[in-house]
């Protein structure tokens, strides 16, 4: 067993010496939901991994609101802004751009700065389809520039916990992985348009949005997904205009379903929902082998539940909740003493040190932080799954 640190004793004990730790320029482009986060977690990152690889120096965000961004540089932090994405990616002091923007934005900001040399972030899903997935996949390996795709789960300290745990063959061989996320934001039938709702701005509803979240754990828990099929509906076809109240045609999924089946022959169910009444953030996996099972539910994410079916006796056997926050578990050595919990935002200054210390360190980022290797992959299955969605058939992922 891992040597335990008490937490009190452990923060005391760390080094503060600020020589020879250098300062790496940072700029943000979307000052939105992920703007907020991700500004957050540039500040945190040094007052928790303490030294860093490098400081984070908030150099310039952008946004398209001069207003309302003149207000949010001066809030998260940043010395300079701009409306123009590029302004930002020429600016010589940005040496890792961090594209927090919609959709639809991924794609041309991101390939314009791996040309420019700049070490990129890009949220979620990391584009619209696959075939501009792939064009951002091949920019950061022709430029060769590092790139990380923010499924944040993937560093959550009980997910990390749950992969060695599967690594080091505790499960045994996998037999099933079996996802849900769901939420209830767009119940209303009154609830506007937005970007989200607009296939030629986000891709995808649901599938997109929630179901490339837990895609994505299952790739990395499970491994490589090699088919899929899927169906796909949209409740409230028709929504009025933000603007002018006007109704417009919803054109991507409310919901979505998919049964897939993984290179190593394990078998999985995904759900992805915006439709579920007081379902908020419920995003939850649980996995199957031939020694025993892990699952794990994003609202109570401190915790891992793991059964073990050959390691208790008979009357006593049964799944067990690790509250994973032990100074030997995933991270938490940076963190609090045992027990005090972290929370959502925590995950994306695990994703900023992971990327700070590749730029600086060299080191990679693959398998534990998603690249955009793993964002062409993911785009390739959502794909997939809208195509099964509309054929009503089994479709195989194929990987360029």
């Amino acid at each position: 067993m891992a040597e335990k640190k008490v937490g009190f004793v452990a923060m005391s004990s760390e080094k503060k010496s600020l020589d020879n730790i250098p300062t790496i320029g940072v700029g943000m482009i979307g000052q939105a939901f992920m703007g907020k986060a991700h500004s957050n977690a540039w500040k945190k990152m040094p007052y928790i991994f303490w030294p860093p690889p490098a400081i984070p120096e908030l150099v310039k965000i952008c946004g398209q609101n001069e207003e309302n961004l003149k207000e949010s540089a001066k809030r998260y932090g940043y010395s300079s802004y701009t409306t123009d994405w590029k302004n930002l990616i020429e600016d010589d002091r940005v040496k890792i751009v961090d594209n927090g923007t919609p959709n639809y934005l991924h794609a041309e900001p991101s390939i314009e700065a791996a040309k420019a040399g700049k070490h990129i972030i890009c949220e979620k899903p990391l584009a619209r389809n696959a075939v501009e997935a792939k064009e951002m996949r091949d920019a950061v390996v022709k430029y060769k520039v590092k790139s990380m795709c923010c499924f944040n789960y993937r560093v959550v300290p009980a997910i990390v916990l749950a992969k060695n745990l599967i690594s080091d063959g505790k499960l045994g061989k996998i037999f099933h992985f079996s996802a849900r996320y769901l939420q209830e934001w767009i119940t209303d039938p009154q609830f506007p348009m937005i970007w989200r709702l607009r296939k030629k701005q986000c891709g995808s509803g649901a599938l997109g949005d929630l179901g490339s979240h837990v895609i994505d754990l299952g790739r990395f828990l499970c491994g490589e997904i090699s088919s899929v099929m899927a169906v796909t509906t949209t409740f409230i076809k028709e929504r009025p205009d933000e603007a002018t109240g006007k109704k417009e045609k919803v054109d991507v999924d409310d919901a979505m379903a998919s049964v897939i089946e993984f290179e190593n022959g394990a078998i999985g169910t995904i759900e992805a929902s915006r439709f579920c009444p007081g379902r908020k953030n419920y995003n939850t996996i649980e996995i199957n082998g031939e020694k025993g099972s892990i699952w794990w539910d994003l609202e109570n994410m401190n915790n891992l539940w793991v059964f073990w079916k050959d390691e208790e006796p008979a009357e006593t056997r049964g799944f067990h909740c690790i509250n994973v926050t032990e100074s030997y578990h995933p991270y938490y050595d940076k963190w609090w003493p045992h027990g005090h919990i972290i929370g959502w935002e925590n995950t994306f200054v695990h994703l900023v040190h992971n990327m700070v210390d590749a730029v600086v360190n060299n080191t990679k980022l693959e398998p534990f932080v998603a690249t955009f290797e793993d964002g062409y992959r993911n785009n390739v299955i959502c794909d997939a799954m809208a195509e099964s969605a509309e054929t009503g058939k089994k479709v195989k992922c194929v990987f360029e």
